[in-house]
């Protein structure tokens, strides 16, 4: 993260090194049932051969992650065409979608925000303890109590991210406020207007 000042008011921001993606693969509403738009991003030293056949219509040699995105019926694609940051603009609101960082097993109080119990005389090394999971009837714990367990490391979507600025020449996009998942992770960006409302059922299990 970073900070740009507008004025005198200092602007918490991430930088993020966005494209350029190639466009893998178009899907089309007759024949696959739905409108989408495959991307292609990063490289490796070594592909396997499906992925390989896969990327020869686009004419790409390597690929290191390929996500697909839904879009209008009016928009059109071709494989093998570059898309950067030069379709945001300062002002835009973005949407990032992450996985975000894992914290391990870790109890009620850091897990779910539980109170834990009152530091005073008579509760002893029980502070942090969950309490009650259950009544003596029907004799056991239903499901979707909250316990302690693994928290993190589950997909996240943020939405209305302002677009600050955007290089095209460093392929560079500043988004305003922090974004889930450790330095150097993979993160989708797409148009706030775009988002299907499919992607609205974002499951966070931290």
């Amino acid at each position: 993260m970073s900070r740009v000042f507008q004025g005198k008011k200092a602007i918490p921001v991430t930088l993020v090194l966005a494209g350029p993606c190639q466009v893998a693969q178009v899907k089309k509403s007759d024949k696959d049932g739905y409108q989408a738009v495959q991307l292609s991003w990063g490289e490796r030293k070594k592909i396997t051969k499906p992925i390989a056949g896969h990327l020869k219509k686009a004419k790409l040699k390597s690929t290191r992650y390929l996500r697909e995105f839904h879009v209008d019926s009016e928009s059109s694609y071709e494989p093998g065409q570059e898309i950067t940051v030069a379709i945001f603009k300062p002002g835009d609101q973005a949407r990032v979608t992450a996985v975000s960082k894992g914290k391990g097993f870790t109890g009620v109080v850091k897990r779910h925000g539980f109170a834990g119990s009152p530091k005073t005389h008579g509760h002893r090394h029980d502070e942090r303890a969950p309490g009650s999971i259950g009544a003596g009837f029907p004799e056991h714990v239903f499901k979707g109590v909250k316990m302690a367990g693994r928290s993190g490391h589950t997909q996240i979507s943020i939405k209305n991210l302002t677009v600050v600025e955007v290089d095209p020449e460093k392929n560079l996009l500043v988004l305003r406020g922090s974004l889930p998942g450790p330095r150097n992770t993979f993160i989708e960006i797409q148009a706030a207007d775009t988002a299907s409302s499919e992607d609205d059922k974002v499951k966070d299990k931290s």
